[in-house]
């Protein structure tokens, strides 16, 4: 049945329906058939013969929805477990890979603690208020008999380190490349779109519904992280080698640009929380595409995923480096891309809410991280092929999910007003 335009609160407030839930479930969907579709070959060539496999990550995509339609503290850590038990598994399922085990282990143990502070924040708001619900929890702040305590104060601190670290921002980004580059790739290309989606949907809710009465305080926190999230992860990312770890400090700079999105939603709350949402939407298809691109050269089992590894693909498989060379482009922010449209609303939101500094300090990381790009395409047109460039395997599942990223990558960028409009639709009957 058709749930759009709907709003129906189910399971006594724990759990809703609303465009704003729709929306992210359609992405998680996405997100799931494509790396299914990535993931049919890969494990086979991995030997990973594991019947967990698929249903790990159903499981995954479970918790993201319930995080995302969630509106009580108790159902959204519920989903923020169910979700994190099954990425900390399927990480370490090469276990005859020494990085792969490694980061799993690193991933649960970090993850625990900042669920940790995450729990701890939810209590001691409860604690101060008396409510789980958030939408009841706003009502009661915005009455005028509730009065700011340190207990609450800390509360909310502790919920935007454990929202914090599920979104790989600074300073909580510690685990992403090592694990990025230990998990299987299909499951990093999970990770790096789902549960980011997931960890911001879940983000949204709660600061923009249960705390919009004290935005101006923690939008001037969000300010400060997206700067150093977008510095230290594009700076990083300019001397990795590995493609892998260079798409982890990636994937955090973009976290960057997603929370400038947030700070703007703070004056401009429509279309700052529209323009997060389609470049998160913009974000899963350029970095899915480009992790199958990763995997289809890589046709050999192999524990290094050497950004070398791209040198004379231009030569040897245009129509592949040619590919890549546009999801690289549409990382950078370039035109016509779905990336250059996602920043481009982004910075208008962020002017907009008056930001101007903020979007001027997007615009110049957004610049830093063309070199790091670059780096992949000049190696893909200007270096001779060598020992280390394979000849892609010609698997037809992967190639399907590959042009369908490419398509929507070009098609939204090149069209993006329907979609924006039909994002800011929802939004605005959500928030």
């Amino acid at each position: 049945c058709n749930l759009w335009n709907e709003n129906i609160a189910l399971f006594n407030n724990l759990y809703t329906i609303d465009n704003f839930g729709t929306f992210f479930k359609a992405v998680f969907l996405i997100i799931s058939i494509l790396v299914t579709i990535v993931s049919l070959r890969y494990i086979e060539r991995e030997e990973i013969k594991l019947a967990e496999y698929y249903s790990l990550l159903l499981l995954g995509v479970l918790g993201m929805m319930i995080m995302t339609s969630s509106t009580n503290f108790i159902t959204i850590f519920i989903g923020l477990e169910v979700m994190s038990i099954a990425i900390y598994v399927l990480c370490g399922l090469l276990r005859e890979n020494a990085k792969s085990v490694e980061a799993a282990l690193k991933y649960f143990l970090l993850g625990a603690f900042a669920t940790a502070f995450l729990l701890y924040g939810m209590a001691l708001v409860y604690g101060t208020t008396g409510v789980l619900d958030i939408k009841e929890i706003k009502n009661y702040v915005s009455s005028g008999s509730f009065y700011v305590t340190p207990m609450f104060v800390a509360g909310l601190a502790f919920l935007i380190v454990g929202f914090g670290f599920k979104t790989a921002s600074v300073p909580f980004h510690m685990w992403t490349p090592d694990v990025y580059e230990g998990a299987p790739t299909s499951i990093t290309a999970y990770m790096a779109t789902g549960v980011k989606a997931a960890a911001f949907g879940a983000f949204l809710r709660v600061f923009y519904t249960a705390l919009t009465p004290f935005i101006e305080g923690w939008s001037g926190i969000l300010w400060i992280i997206a700067v150093l999230t977008m510095s230290v992860g594009n700076i990083t990312a300019l001397v990795q080698d590995n493609i892998k770890r260079m798409l982890a400090y990636s994937s955090i700079a973009h976290t960057g640009y997603l929370i400038i999105a947030l700070a703007a939603a703070s004056r401009e709350t429509v279309d700052g929380i529209s323009s997060m949402i389609f470049y998160l939407f913009g974000y899963t298809l350029m970095n899915i595409g480009a992790f199958a691109i990763v995997i289809l050269i890589s046709n050999e089992k192999t524990t290094e995923d050497k950004i070398e590894n791209f040198a004379g693909l231009g030569r040897t498989s245009p129509f592949y480096a040619f590919i890549m060379a546009v999801f690289m482009m549409s990382l950078a922010g370039l035109p016509p891309t779905v990336g250059f449209s996602g920043k481009m609303y982004i910075f208008m939101a962020t002017v907009k809410a008056r930001f101007t500094w903020l979007a001027v300090i997007g615009v110049l990381n957004s610049a830093i991280s063309v070199y790091y790009y670059a780096k992949v395409v000049i190696k893909m047109y200007f270096c001779p092929p060598n020992e280390e460039t394979k000849e892609p395997s010609h698997s037809s599942l992967l190639i399907w999910t590959i042009f369908i990223s490419f398509s929507l990558v070009l098609f939204f960028g090149l069209y993006p007003e329907p979609l924006l409009n039909f994002i800011k639709s929802g939004v605005r009957k959500t928030f």
